[in-house]
């Protein structure tokens, strides 16, 4: 094995390494508290007519997707993967995204010309 892959792997194995108790706890930390903000926000302040409910609905999307950024990146581990992997995950989920965006597009265009 030549120094230059076993110094790519040592580096590999830090990365992996950073994900101590610490973090995962300092990480769930964060996911607790996101949650703790929609919680206010869904029981308290919609309720109480402080915030409008098409103004709650972004707030919701924003912080649900913060959560879903710290699970995946820290407890699925995409974090310390290299950009290569992370393209070949994140850029199909896109064009899913948007394929479902512009079916649901194409059918209400349907839906109005038979109604």
């Amino acid at each position: 094995m030549s120094s230059e892959t076993t110094h790519a792997h040592d580096g590999h194995a830090d990365d992996h390494a950073s994900m101590s108790k610490k973090k995962i706890w300092q990480v769930a930390g964060i996911l607790t508290m996101i949650t703790a903000i929609e919680f206010i926000v869904a029981l308290y302040l919609v309720p109480h007519d402080i915030i409008a409910l098409h103004t709650a609905n972004p707030i919701y999307i924003v912080l649900t997707l913060a959560k879903a950024f710290y699970i995946v990146a820290y407890f699925m581990h995409l974090k310390f993967e290299r950009v290569a992997l992370i393209y070949s995950i994140a850029v199909p989920v896109l064009f899913i995204i948007g394929l479902i965006l512009v079916l649901t597009n194409e059918s209400h265009h349907w839906i109005d010309l038979r109604g």
